[in-house]
Order: structure tokens, then C-alpha cells, then sequence
């Protein structure tokens, strides 16, 4: 039985606040903070026992291998001699977000009746863009079932962030749907992440029908805002679209082309006058987690930072007293994550499918993610300040973390 199962990144021992995502306000503003990669992995599982407690299917990725030197070679120089700027970016451990993993079909959209995945090449920023060969393994191992067709990234220049930058809406997680390519437009002080010709070859390489796949420009002025992203300012679950005034460039128009795809679509939309562009990018009301329940009502997974804004708590409590289609709010501390720029929405890769077919070693339960947490308690480290990143002793006892997780999971082909 097809169903949506959420793959969250577990945060890697090497996270740390290097400040390397242009157009991320959070990531900018707390560079050259000190992490606390112990706390932030914690905080993830705890993310993760929140939603198996609230019934949803759940899994997991493995973080990369941290600090990348065989990147840095390909540059000619090792973790320790590369100047500051390239060390940070070998360190990153970015590949939490697993949002920007690949985008995904589900196998009712596909004309061959596959799941399709293609592994994002996240060319854009430095510092992602070495990490599609590891993920690509990954998605390889845990979708090697002949339900899955795993495809290798849309070649550069075609920036292709993943699934950050595509809404999928239908009847059903296991029904056909209309998907939804969001896309940017260059020219501004913050970077357009996401291509038009990036998001059409993946919906060629998908076999998406043209009758129900939509391509839509990102509004300039979030991305000039700091909605590096699509999924910072919208989110799409079954029928319902929920999603701020600004996120897209002609509002009107591109509400009229959903509704004429999807004629039953709820839009949900959060005026400008109520919440502002800046408050929904701050609390990350958006990048919230609008899943299906078990009881047939929808919850919005969010940072706890939701509550923290007025206006916007404000505003989810009046429509929580409403008759709409969302009927929960469950706020979920990831304030680590947050601080580098990333919420609930983007530590989740969303992907349809049977459980079944799924390698089952990337699933998980509460045995699972007790034994995860153990290994982070003993061998993540509890503080990374900037400076450290030249240690080789903790480039050192890092790779020692992972190893020991991808041991505890029986994952060592991925070593």
C-alpha cells in the first residue's frame, strides 16, 4: 500500500555556523556561532519520535562524510592547508536538509507506474554542491527496489535544489496528483537557486504527464526577503495549499493555473497584513511539516519559533478555530537546525511508496532511534566553534561518529 513516508537527515557530528548560504537570514546572521552538534542531532531524533508517535511512517539518512577531502583535492589542497573559506565549506554538514535531497514522484504520476527520485545537484552554493555523490549513494541503497528509478543529478549550470522547490497536490498520498515545479529568476542581491530548465528536465526524466505538471515563478521579492527556498513560503499536502501572500510572482495568475489543474484544491493563503513577509521568514512558519493524520485531519508540524512571533501564533490560532482543513498545531524544538536556516519542512524528504519496498534499514521505530541516540550522546561533539575546524584531532573524532552510527545501523557500505 503506497504511503508518505518522511526521511529526515540526521544532523552530522560536523555541523557547525559557518554563515556559507547566501540569502539565508538565519544562516547569515549566526556565522561564527558555536554549535552544538550533540544537541541539534538530539533534537532531530526527538522530531522524529514526535511524528511516529503521531502515527506517520518515518525514516532516516546518514550524514555525509565530514570534512570532504576528496572535494578539496579535486581543488589541490587537504582540510589542512585549504584557506578558511574552502575548509568551511568541506566541513558543511548541509546534508541534514534532506528536503534538498531530490525531488520525488510518486508512482501514480509517472507514465512507467515507477517512484522516481533524482538527487539534487545543489550547484548553486559551494558548499552543497559536493554533496549529491554521497546522497546519490544513499537514495541508490535505501530505493534499490525495481518500484524506485533513482536518477543522477540534471547536469550544471541547471541549479536543482530538490524538493524544497516542488508542492505535490492530490486526492490521496497513493492517488494521481498534480506536481508543482516552483522556480526562480536571477538579477537580485540573493541568488535564484532553482532553474526552470533544471525543474523541466526532472519532469521529463519523471514521465510526468504536461496535462498535470505546472511550472511557477517564485515571487522576487521573497527570494529577496531571504525565501531562498519555495518551501520558506509555501507547502502543499493532499488537496490543501497553504502559502503566504508574496510566494509567488503573479499570485493571482498562478493561483487560477492550480485551480485549473486541480480543481478541488483549498488554498490557504496568509495575507501580507497579517503576517509579514520578514515574520513568516523569522519563524519559519511555513517550512512546517502539513501532513495527513491518522484520524483524516492535517497537522502542521512547526518550530517552536512559531509560537515565539506573535503574529503569526496570532494568526494560526485564529485559524485553528476556524473550519478549515488544518486542525493541529504541534511545534517541535529544532532550534539548532533553525539557527543554520533550516525548519521542520527542510530536515524531511517526502517520499510515497510502500513501506515494503523500502530497504529497511532506512526506516525507522522507537528501538531505532534509541540506539541512533546513543551514538550521538557518546561520539557527536557537544560544541564546534569556528576555529576548531582546522583540528584534525576533530576532523578525526568525527568520521570516528559516523563510523560508529553507520556500524550501529548496518550501514557500512556506505562507509
Amino acid at each position: 500500500m503506497l504511503t508518505e513516508i518522511n526521511f529526515d537527515g540526521i544532523i552530522g557530528p560536523s555541523h557547525n555556523y559557518a554563515g556559507l548560504s547566501r540569502g539565508n537570514i538565519a544562516s547569515a546572521s549566526h556565522a561564527g556561532d558555536v554549535s552544538q552538534p550533540r544537541a541539534a542531532a538530539l533534537q532531530g531524533i526527538e522530531k522524529m519520535r514526535h511524528n511516529l508517535e503521531l502515527g506517520l511512517p518515518q525514516g532516516f539518512f546518514m550524514p555525509l562524510d565530514r570534512p570532504d577531502a576528496p572535494w578539496l583535492a579535486t581543488l589541490g589542497t587537504t582540510p589542512e592547508d585549504a584557506e578558511g573559506h574552502l575548509r568551511a565549506q568541506a566541513w558543511s554538514a548541509s546534508s541534514m536538509w534532506a528536503a534538498n535531497a531530490a525531488t520525488v514522484s510518486p508512482a501514480p504520476d509517472s507514465a512507467d507506474g515507477k517512484c522516481h527520485l533524482t538527487v539534487a545537484n545543489l550547484v548553486t552554493m559551494p558548499h552543497r554542491s559536493h554533496e549529491w555523490p554521497g546522497t546519490l549513494a544513499q537514495l541508490r541503497l535505501a530505493f534499490a527496489d525495481p518500484a524506485f528509478a533513482v536518477h543522477a543529478p540534471v547536469p550544471a549550470p541547471f541549479g536543482d535544489e530538490g524538493a524544497a522547490n516542488h508542492m505535490r497536490l492530490c486526492s490521496g498520498h497513493g492517488s494521481a496528483g498534480v506536481e508543482i515545479f516552483v522556480y526562480g529568476v536571477g538579477g537580485g542581491r540573493f541568488p535564484a537557486r532553482q532553474h526552470l530548465d533544471a525543474s523541466k528536465a526532472v519532469a521529463r526524466n519523471h514521465r510526468l504527464d504536461p496535462a498535470r505538471t505546472l511550472f511557477i515563478r517564485q515571487s522576487d521579492t521573497a527570494i529577496q526577503g531571504g525565501a531562498f527556498h519555495n518551501d520558506v513560503v509555501a507547502v502543499a499536502n493532499e488537496h490543501v495549499l497553504f502559502t503566504h501572500e508574496s510566494a509567488f510572482e503573479e499570485r493571482e495568475a498562478a493561483h487560477a493555473e492550480i485551480r485549473a489543474a486541480f480543481p478541488a484544491v483549498e488554498i490557504v493563503e496568509v495575507p501580507a497584513s497579517a503576517v509579514s513577509l520578514p515574520d513568516a521568514i523569522k519563524s519559519y512558519l511555513f517550512n512546517a511539516q502539513l501532513v495527513s493524520l491518522p484520524d483524516g485531519g492535517m497537522g502542521l508540524v512547526l518550530p517552536t519559533e512559531a509560537q515565539a512571533t506573535p503574529a503569526v501564533w496570532n494568526w494560526l490560532e485564529d485559524m485553528i478555530a476556524g473550519n478549515g482543513p488544518i486542525r493541529r498545531l504541534l511545534p517541535v524544538n529544532v532550534r539548532q537546525s533553525m539557527a543554520n536556516g533550516g525548519g521542520p519542512a527542510c530536515l524531511r524528504l517526502r517520499v510515497v511508496a510502500d513501506p515494503r519496498a523500502v530497504d529497511p534499514r532506512f526506516i525507522a521505530d522507537d528501538a531505532k532511534l534509541d540506539r541512533i541516540s546513543g551514538v550521538v550522546a557518546k561520539h557527536w561533539p557537544e560544541a564546534i566553534a569556528p576555529g576548531d575546524l582546522a583540528s584534525a584531532a576533530l576532523a578525526s573524532d568525527v568520521r570516528t561518529a559516523r563510523a560508529a552510527l553507520l556500524e550501529t545501523l548496518d550501514l557500512g557500505e556506505l562507509g
